[in-house]
């Protein structure tokens, strides 16, 4: 009889619940780091079509066709460790990513005994453009009003 190994399990880990006043302070923060994983995303989104496009070109692959193929692959990387290491800067402080292109991140806070999110919007100049409950869609967007509303109650 085999012995099973059972899957290591990543160890849980607590994430910080943010209040409405600290996801305000972060914001200016939040502008330079989801910019920043906007740009890398696209550089990245860039290198892959640029090597893919290399690798689709007809006829026999020579010296210089090699070489730039390489060099598509490394600037993919390259590109690739930026996004990561920035993607791993917002996870320190728990904040996290929903969308590059269009520079969206949740920000996890308390609502009652429930887990809530601020949608943190790069476009938008006031930065929170709202908040949703774990169990929405991602699409959901209410509007902080609301949440003031609910608070007060």
């Amino acid at each position: 009889m085999k012995r099973r190994h059972r899957n290591k399990k990543e160890p849980s880990r607590v994430i910080r619940l943010w209040t409405r006043d600290e996801a305000k302070k972060v914001i200016p923060y939040l502008r330079s780091l989801v910019g920043s994983l906007r740009e890398h995303w696209l550089d990245v989104q860039f290198h892959v079509r640029q090597a893919a496009l290399l690798g689709q070109r007809p006829g026999r692959k020579g010296r210089d066709r090699i070489l730039a193929e390489q060099l598509a692959e490394a600037n993919t990387e390259r590109a690739d460790s930026r996004f990561q290491d920035a993607l791993a800067e917002l996870s320190k402080i728990d904040v996290f990513l929903l969308d590059p292109v269009q520079g969206l991140a949740l920000i996890p806070f308390r609502k009652g005994d429930d887990l809530g999110w601020f949608v943190y919007d790069q476009f938008d100049r006031r930065g929170l453009v709202g908040w949703r409950m774990h169990e929405d869609p991602l699409e959901q967007r209410r509007p902080l009003k609301l949440l003031d509303e609910t608070a007060a109650t």
